[in-house]
């Protein structure tokens, strides 16, 4: 199996991770995403219900300061870390850390620590890990890597509900 990295600017990177779980569920594959410094209930790829998905979240609901993470977002991250030891006893096809790549560059999650769990992962699970900033060691990591590099995009942007959550 392979490992995916989603990294960069430019948007897109959860809904690349989104369309290949539901090409997986297509196939009928078991695909289980852990969501790290995410927190709210109100997004599309939550509110799914399928048979063969399951998603999990360890973040706030409100945004994180990337300079200065409090405490409670450290905690969380190492939470949804650990979780992934869990998770993978389910015996997923795919497994999705969304925000992974930009956890660890702002120091909630510990780079070490993360490598360490992802190669606990059998062989049989593909991977994919998301986020801006993604470190090199994950980057070399990985089999299969891509940038979004945002090109262009509206002066004043407003999130849509069922596209950008």
């Amino acid at each position: 199996m392979s490992i995916y990295l989603y990294t960069g600017n430019g948007a897109g990177k959860t809904t690349a991770a989104l369309g290949l779980a539901l090409r997986a569920l297509g196939h009928n594959r078991k695909v289980i995403i852990i969501q790290f410094m995410k927190g709210k209930k109100d997004i599309g790829e939550y509110k799914f219900r399928h048979k063969n998905y399951s998603i999990y979240q360890f973040g706030s609901k409100s945004f994180i300061n990337l300079k200065k993470p409090s405490l409670k977002d450290r905690f969380l991250a190492n939470k949804g870390m650990d979780f992934v030891l869990s998770a993978i006893k389910k015996k997923p096809k795919l497994l999705i850390l969304d925000e992974i790549n930009l956890a660890i560059a702002c120091n909630l999650i510990n780079l070490n620590y993360a490598l360490h769990v992802l190669k606990k992962i059998p062989k049989n699970i593909d991977i994919v890990l998301t986020g801006r900033r993604a470190p090199r060691a994950l980057i070399k990591l990985a089999d299969y890597v891509n940038e979004m590099k945002m090109v262009k995009m509206p002066n004043r942007m407003t999130a849509r509900k069922g596209i950008q959550y």
